[in-house]
């Protein structure tokens, strides 16, 4: 079986981190979210590494949460859907504080997770052609985990425009709401990573760890209480009849017993 992360280090010590469900447009399972978990701890260690470029396989960058994965979540008890939600809110963590610069390259569509793995990026790169939506509302969940950083990235203001209502918007939009840095054309998506890597090849690696480290600390607070309270969220969503309905529903191709 394919494993569901590819890493690959070029000679100048820049890593090529891709999400590799391609069937599944990328969702976040239980395997992949420790594989992004363990890489991120790996690649932050080594200090060969100089950039990180995240990327995903096949025409999605990542759909979300797997939604299979959530389904068994909501069947445990609640330390289990507890443990759960802390795994995928530590992996965001670990992902937000690695230490080397992380550059998204931002294939396709991006949905739930797939947003949250965007704004842990230092910048995101995205096609003219994908489109996003924290789409957790629709089944009946809420963007818990990923909240920080959508609201590090995109500020309050533009955060509540898209935060609740699960609407799907273009990349000109994500642009506009502080989502991604630069939008192109699929065929230019290569040249303008590249372009963001090259600067870091210059730069003094501990200076630029340094850098990063200071901006974090200045930005809004992720602490281990902002993680507890986004972990108590989620499973407090998980354990919800609109959830069960939602995904019952999803899962039945019908619509949910709220839709109109």
């Amino acid at each position: 079986m394919t494993h569901v992360l590819q890493t690959e280090i070029d000679d100048r010590g820049v890593a090529r981190v891709t999400l590799n469900r391609p069937d599944k447009h990328n969702a976040l399972s239980d395997q992949l979210i420790d594989a992004l978990n363990s890489i991120a701890v790996r690649l932050g260690a080594d200090p060969e590494v100089r950039a990180i470029i995240l990327t995903g396989s096949g025409r999605s960058f990542c759909a979300g949460g797997d939604l299979r994965w959530m389904q068994a979540q909501m069947a445990g008890d609640r330390k289990t859907r507890t443990m759960a939600a802390e795994k995928i809110a530590n992996m965001f963590n670990t992902l937000n504080n690695i230490s080397k610069p992380v550059i998204g390259r931002i294939n396709g569509h991006a949905f739930g997770g797939g947003i949250g793995l965007a704004c842990v990026c230092d910048i995101a790169i995205c096609t003219d052609t994908a489109q996003f939506g924290l789409t957790e509302t629709r089944l009946g969940l809420i963007p818990a985990t990923i909240a920080p950083y959508v609201l590090a990235r995109m500020g309050q203001a533009n955060a509540r425009q898209v935060f609740m209502s699960s609407r799907v918007f273009d990349a000109a939009r994500a642009r506009e709401l502080g989502l991604v840095g630069v939008v192109v054309t699929h065929d230019d998506l290569d040249a303008a990573v590249e372009k963001e890597v090259l600067p870091y090849l210059r730069c003094a690696p501990g200076a630029v760890a340094a850098a990063k480290a200071m901006v974090r600390s200045l930005g809004p607070e992720i602490d281990a209480a902002t993680i507890r309270q986004t972990t108590s969220a989620l499973a407090d969503r998980w354990e919800s009849g609109e959830a069960h309905e939602g995904l019952t529903a999803f899962f039945e191709k019908r619509p949910p017993d709220w839709e109109q």
